[in-house]
């Protein structure tokens, strides 16, 4: 593995955080980071709610059952898309922008030296309800994800799961 690119490659899910608190300063540069990343026609259709009321966090593991570690997290960053803000109305390309957004908050985060988990909401239709029901989403604005953020209890060791099977040179 390239060393240049051991921020991606230790780049790992973290379920278990320290009681450390993230920085507002620290939520906005994983926000910036987030909104630097490409966007079909420069729409930009993500919206995002910051999440760090303990209750909340707890109503929202209720949500979501394979996020439980989402309690214990200093953060949570609820990732949402705005359907009339993506690139001809388009769910695609609403979904392709926010999971690009969805990445380089990962990518910043462990930059940062920060943990992070991202748990999936859409497609499932009863997160996606119970989510936007819990916030109040508009009914253009549709949740995406969750991503838990915190100081990592610890930190593995840094992989890949590059496999050449995969890849295909010129055509199939």
């Amino acid at each position: 593995m390239n060393s240049k690119l051991d921020f991606i490659f230790n780049r790992r899910s973290i379920r278990k955080f320290t009681a450390k608190a993230v920085s507002k300063k620290n939520i906005t540069e994983l926000l910036e980071a987030a909104m630097a990343a490409p966007s079909a026609c420069a729409k930009d259709p993500w919206r995002f709610i910051v999440v760090r009321n303990r209750g909340n966090l707890q109503h929202i593991v209720e949500l979501l059952p394979n996020g439980k570690f989402l309690a214990d997290a200093p953060v949570g960053i609820i990732v949402c898309g705005d359907i009339s803000a993506a690139h001809a109305g388009s769910e695609s390309y609403m979904l392709q922008d926010c999971s690009a957004a969805i990445e380089n908050i990962l990518l910043a985060a462990r930059a940062l030296g920060l943990g992070t988990c991202w748990l999936g909401v859409h497609p499932r239709t009863e997160r996606i309800a119970g989510i936007a029901k819990f916030f109040g989403l508009p009914d253009n604005i549709v949740p995406i994800s969750a991503i838990a953020v915190g100081h990592p209890d610890k930190m593995p060791e840094k992989h890949t799961r590059f496999m050449a099977d995969n890849v295909h040179w010129e055509k199939w």
